[in-house]
């Protein structure tokens, strides 16, 4: 046993003499030792119930013959944290959690792993940190909340309560009507209800097979979430001593290919993309953002979710047959599943799915009834964005797929709220949000304040929006974000001026800025980066260390 390090040998006697003090005997030494990593944490409605799946996966461990060690990693909720100072954290806090991962499994040589994430940074944290680990692993998530209710029925969720702010600054909503949306919104615990970032990594964890069939779907606070617990609390201390599951045997090529095969089929948010580099580089898997594209090219959209689809949310993909039958149905088309990939379960992907069937046809669609042949995320190119910019062709009205407008640009996200609110961005518009990348944020916000504002202020058919930072998964409508490189590192997206034709064109893959080569080559010559004064410690290192959002924003030690 990896464990045997600190439990075998009589110079650790000392060693055990520690662990007795934690409630060990004899009889425990000869058993594998277990890390239960647990995401819980008060202020984060997708964790504030995971202290009791964590007493849960403890109990199974020890029935299921492991000794289980809990400890906690920190959490950042993006809905609290955004549109303030806050958000600034938000990213980074993917490195310490995955920092904190590594630096308890290995200080203590625990044999297998069990996560517990749920929200946004902290699913990608997990697994980056659990990469660098490389011990059998298994994830199980919190799980989704469903979805809040108006008075009369409606469907309603975070995007809703976003978007309600837009439509009170324009008075289109009164202070009553935007309480009931305040009140009903979340209605309890879980990962917000749309296909949100949470909501998405914990569907692609299923899909690469670390997690077990319905963890990127069924609900938070239900039976059939506690049995999930159950089970993946059995199946890490089966799997703990068997080489053939190390993290980095099933988190593979095949695994992270179709982590973006079901991404694309489902619309999921943005943000996956940039987790996703993040993790094939801890995996030492080979990805970039044309490799991406490749993928979406090849997969039909064939399931959309709020907020591209205000009335569908998680449970109804669920119900619907969830991730196994959105992978059967794509499937179909050749090769595009690659069906020999292990999971943690031991059969196959192609084993896994070979029974699933899709229950509401209104809810995941078939391949002849597909929303679109391609993906539901798609990556640009051109000069404005040379290394590359992510879109969610999911929640983009088909008007707004080729759009060319007028840039007005801002040098923060605060600068762009206030604009917007101040009617500075009219239809026709393409606004235009820099140092906001991992560097020149630093931190790289997600931007759901402007892109809700443009929305409820009923501009999101005829205004676009790019930015070197990232948004919600909860963002709709055509916003283009992660464009690299950043102002902050001198990119085109520094050079663009008020007025400057930019064009957005999902079909073609292009983000273009409408300036001839020798005007830009002026402008870069007397180009001066802004600079932001950052007090914060942790965020300076940050900066110093980051990399570009092509580059999955992750930190160079050189």
């Amino acid at each position: 046993m990896r464990s045997d390090t600190i439990k075998k040998g009589f110079e650790r006697a000392p060693h055990r003499s520690l662990l007795r003090a934690t409630g060990l005997g004899d009889a425990d030494f000869g058993k594998p030792f277990i890390g239960i990593a647990n995401s819980q944490i008060d202020i984060i409605p997708g964790h504030i119930h995971l202290r009791e799946y964590g007493r849960i996966a403890k109990e199974e461990i020890r029935k299921a013959g492991g000794i289980p060690f809990e400890f906690n990693t920190i959490g950042v909720d993006d809905g609290i944290a955004m549109g303030h100072e806050g958000m600034r954290y938000s990213l980074p806090s993917r490195e310490l959690i995955a920092d904190s991962i590594e630096t308890v499994m290995n200080a203590h040589s625990l044999d297998a792993l069990l996560c517990i994430p749920n929200c946004d940074k902290i699913v990608p944290g997990m697994i980056m940190g659990a990469a660098r680990v490389d011990v059998p692993t298994v994830f199980v998530s919190g799980g989704p909340m469903k979805a809040g209710k108006k008075k009369d029925g409606t469907a309603i969720d975070l995007t809703t309560a976003f978007e309600a702010v837009g439509m009170r600054a324009r008075g289109q909503m009164t202070d009553e009507e935007l309480y009931e949306i305040e009140c009903g919104a979340c209605p309890g615990a879980g990962s917000c209800s749309g296909m949100f970032t949470a909501n998405s990594m914990n569907v692609l964890c299923e899909a690469m097979g670390i997690a077990l069939p319905g963890n990127g779907t069924a609900p938070a606070l239900t039976p059939e979430r506690e049995a999930l617990v159950r089970r993946a609390a059995r199946r890490v201390v089966e799997i703990a001593l068997d080489e053939r599951f190390r993290f980095r045997r099933i988190l593979n090529d095949d695994a992270v290919h179709n982590a973006f095969v079901v991404d694309m089929a489902m619309g999921g948010s943005t943000n996956t993309v940039l987790h996703m580099l993040a993790i094939a580089r801890e995996a030492g898997v080979a990805l970039d953002l044309r490799q991406i594209d490749q993928v979406a090219r090849k997969v039909a959209h064939i399931a959309k979710i709020a907020p591209s689809l205000s009335t569908v949310h998680i449970e109804d993909v669920h119900d619907a047959g969830g991730v196994p039958a959105v992978l059967a149905e794509v499937a179909r088309r050749g090769d595009v599943v690659r069906t020999g990939a292990l999971t943690v379960t031991g059969e196959t992907v192609g084993e896994r799915i070979a029974g699933a069937r899709i229950k509401n046809p209104e809810v995941i669609h078939s391949l002849e009834n597909a929303y679109s042949d391609v993906g539901g995320l798609a990556v640009l190119f051109g000069n404005l964005a040379e290394d590359g910019a992510v879109v969610k062709t999911a929640g983009i009205q088909p008007s707004m797929r080729r759009f060319t407008g007028k840039a007005v640009c801002f040098d923060s996200q605060d600068d762009a709220v206030a604009g917007i609110m101040a009617g500075k961005v009219t239809p026709g518009s393409v606004v235009v949000i820099r140092y906001e990348g991992p560097k020149g944020g630093p931190g790289m916000q997600e931007m759901l304040s402007p892109t809700s504002l443009i929305m409820g202020m009923g501009l999101g058919e005829s205004v676009g929006l790019v930015t070197d930072g990232r948004f919600s998964g909860a963002t709709r409508g055509a916003c283009v974000g992660h464009v690299s490189p950043e102002a902050a590192e001198g990119g085109a997206i520094a050079l663009v001026v008020d007025g400057d034709p930019i064009t957005i064109d999902v079909e073609e893959r292009v983000l273009v800025l409408g300036v001839d080569e020798a005007e830009l080559a002026r402008r870069r010559a007397a180009f001066q980066p802004r600079k932001r004064e950052v007090r914060s410690k942790w965020l300076r290192r940050y900066a110093a260390q980051v990399t570009n959002a092509a580059s999955g924003a992750v930190l160079e030690a050189e």
